[in-house]
């Protein structure tokens, strides 16, 4: 049986409730990455912040605001105030099909991966897709030898 640290990502960019929305915006554009663990200094995990979080608080650019401007005003609100506290977690020894369930279910982005109180991983659609795509191409090649 597959479970959720087989498949799940160690190394995760992670934030405290303290760093401003600008960091986090900037972290999600230079790590490509849609979700953004927040944990305390002793990587105790106390929420989310997602890509669309970030836009929901995003002045609207028909307001007009410049980029610049928009920047001094995310750099002035720390991601405690827009995280997701209230965020379903996964443990690592769970069943990987029963993880893939709850995505699909609830239409989760990802699961945080947490063990005794701590983030460990995260678990993303994108996992999913590379597992897919690997179980695919194996498929492909014992079919190209049969």
């Amino acid at each position: 049986m597959l479970t959720v640290k087989d498949l799940m990502t160690r190394d995760i960019f992670t934030l405290q409730e303290t760093d401003n929305l600008a960091l986090a915006r900037s972290l999600m554009d230079l790590a490509r990455i849609r979700h953004i663990p927040i944990v305390d200094h002793d990587m105790s995990f106390t929420g989310l912040i997602t890509h669309r979080d970030i836009l929901s608080a995003t002045v609207s650019k028909l307001a007009g605001v410049d980029p610049q401007t928009q920047e001094e005003l995310d750099m002035g609100i720390p991601v405690q105030e827009i995280m997701n506290t209230r965020v379903k977690t996964i443990h690592p020894d769970d069943n990987l099909r029963d993880a893939a369930g709850l995505l699909l279910e609830h239409k989760y982005g990802c699961l945080p991966v947490v063990m005794e109180g701590k983030l460990v991983g995260i678990l993303t659609e994108a996992d999913f897709l590379s597992l897919t795509i690997s179980l695919m191409d194996a498929l492909d090649h014992d079919h190209e030898l049969s």
